[in-house]
């Protein structure tokens, strides 16, 4: 996944400067991130009972090993020994259990507007107490399942520090210096667990736009960057530089309101006949996307490749469930129509609602090329561009037909919020109950094969049915004047990732 050749720029030395958007952070702390490339940052510094690898599987980090109890409600973790934070504190089953019980205090916050960052956690912890010094004890009941493993990627801090700037961690990083708006220093951790980083020091500066983070490194005040603007993909690897391609929690969908008339299974169906993503990937985002029929990552084990024969682009397919669905075009005019049930002659026309993100336009030329498609197909659009607010209002009240949106996924693989029926994000208003039973059997498997198994079923449900179209993940670059890493699979929230074992 992670698009660069090694033979290209100079391997990174005993320093880095990095530049990152980063205004709002005003103080250190990594329990309550407000950031997105600030998150990165923290990742050098703070670690978690368990790290995500480059196969999207689980490992052992702080925990050393776990066993679960065969109904899946007792999950127990054994700390590695031995691990101390950069103030000289050793790591303790307590420092787990403050560190996990101030996320879920706020998550659980009716008061607080903002639950956090890894509030996911409260769908999965009921209780959580330390046995001994290097055993913890997690009760789960909502969601007694092997996605756990990956709500366990918080970050751990000490006990007495969890509500303070700046807390040490056990990371191979510490903060040396921290200028809110300007930068960040990290330098080496000399307890570290592991040996000793060859990158001695980092430098994060802080810049208020993507704009000005692009500046910087154009006129080379920083050695890498990090950018999910589009304007990056212009910059390819060569002598001096490296564009390695990062993969984002970003999901663009086109949204279908299952309770529009016109929008049955046949029409659904047919639009995804029609809509070309990977013209759309190339001609609109200029390649930084990743193309998905599902709302999973293609190539890692989650994602259920027995199912492409549902995603083909098949302009007569498609005529032909819109036929099925009575649409033919009596007056020729290219838009297909119908009788009502007035028995009045009523056009296949769609309400398309889009909204724009700061600093980048482009999700508008995408619909208008969706819209383009769909023409093409006989089914006549009105695009209305709004604020995210406003297109947010008319997706709970079911007020649309068509709608382009973002979602930012969970790193724990369950989409159940968009299928299941009454969930805060079924804004499509679809309603399957064996779907809904096979996401209740999902949070009940505590092995990977089963977990597997029922994600896959669950996909083929989905392909079945066709509620929404899941078109791609967006991607980023990062941008250096130095190769640092050798991890296979960058992705967003942790872009360092690999630079602390890294020995050319």
């Amino acid at each position: 996944m992670m698009c660069c050749c090694h033979a290209l720029a100079s391997n990174v030395e005993n320093s880095l400067v990095v530049g990152i958007q980063s205004s709002k952070t005003l103080t250190i702390r990594p329990l309550l991130p407000i950031e997105r490339d600030m998150i990165s940052v923290y990742d050098l510094v703070y670690e978690s009972l368990i790290y995500i690898d480059d196969d999207f599987m689980p490992q052992g980090q702080l925990a050393q090993s776990w066993d679960v109890s065969s109904n899946g409600k007792i999950w127990t973790f054994y700390l590695r020994p031995a691990v101390t934070f950069s103030d000289g504190q050793p790591l303790t089953a307590r420092d787990v259990v403050a560190s996990a019980q101030y996320i879920l205090d706020r998550a659980n916050d009716e008061n607080t507007i903002d639950s956090g960052f890894y509030a996911n956690l409260k769908f999965f912890i009921s209780g959580i107490s330390a046995k001994d010094d290097s055993t913890v004890e997690v009760r789960t009941q909502k969601r007694p399942c092997y996605g756990l493993l990956y709500a366990m990627t918080f970050p751990i801090v000490p006990a007495d520090q969890v509500d303070m700037d700046n807390p040490a961690g056990t990371g191979p990083y510490r903060f040396n210096t921290f200028v809110a708006g300007d930068y960040a220093w990290l330098q080496a951790n000399t307890g570290w667990w592991k040996a000793q980083p060859q990158v001695q020091e980092i430098m994060f500066s802080f810049h208020d736009t993507q704009k000005a983070v692009m500046e910087s490194y154009e006129y080379a005040r920083v050695d890498a960057v990090f950018s999910r603007s589009i304007a990056a993909a212009q910059y390819k690897s060569g002598i001096s530089s490296l564009s390695i391609s990062y993969r984002t929690n970003q999901l663009e969908c086109l949204l279908m309101n299952n309770s529009a008339s016109e929008l049955t299974q046949e029409v659904r169906e047919a639009i995804r006949h029609v809509v070309d993503v990977s013209k759309i990937a190339s001609n609109v985002y200029s390649g930084m996307v990743t193309p998905t029929n599902l709302p999973f990552y293609p190539g890692t084990w989650t994602y259920n490749d027995s199912l492409s024969s549902y995603f083909t682009l098949d302009q007569v397919e498609a005529r032909r469930l819109l036929a099925a669905a009575g649409w033919g075009d009596a007056d020729e005019d290219g838009v297909l129509d119908r009788l009502n049930s007035e028995g009045k002659m009523a056009r296949l026309h769609l309400r398309f609602y889009v909204y724009e993100e700061p600093e980048n336009d482009v999700r508008v030329e995408a619909a208008n090329r969706i819209a383009e498609m769909l023409a093409a197909g006989g089914i006549d659009t009105t695009i209305d561009t709004m604020t995210m607010a406003n297109l947010q209002e008319k997706l709970a009240a079911g007020s649309y037909d068509l709608a382009l949106v973002a979602f930012s996924m969970d790193t724990v693989p369950d989409p159940g919020f968009m299928l299941m029926r009454g969930n805060t994000g079924n804004y499509t208003r679809y309603r399957n109950e064996k779907i809904t039973e096979m996401f209740e059997d999902l949070r009940k498997q505590t092995t990977q094969a089963g977990y597997q198994q029922v994600l896959w079923q669950i996909q083929a449900q989905f392909a079945h049915d066709c509620p929404f179209l899941c078109l791609y993940w967006r991607k980023g670059n990062v941008l250096t004047h130095y190769m640092y890493t050798t991890a296979r699979d960058v992705r967003e929230l942790e872009l360092l990732r690999g630079i602390e074992t890294f020995h050319p």
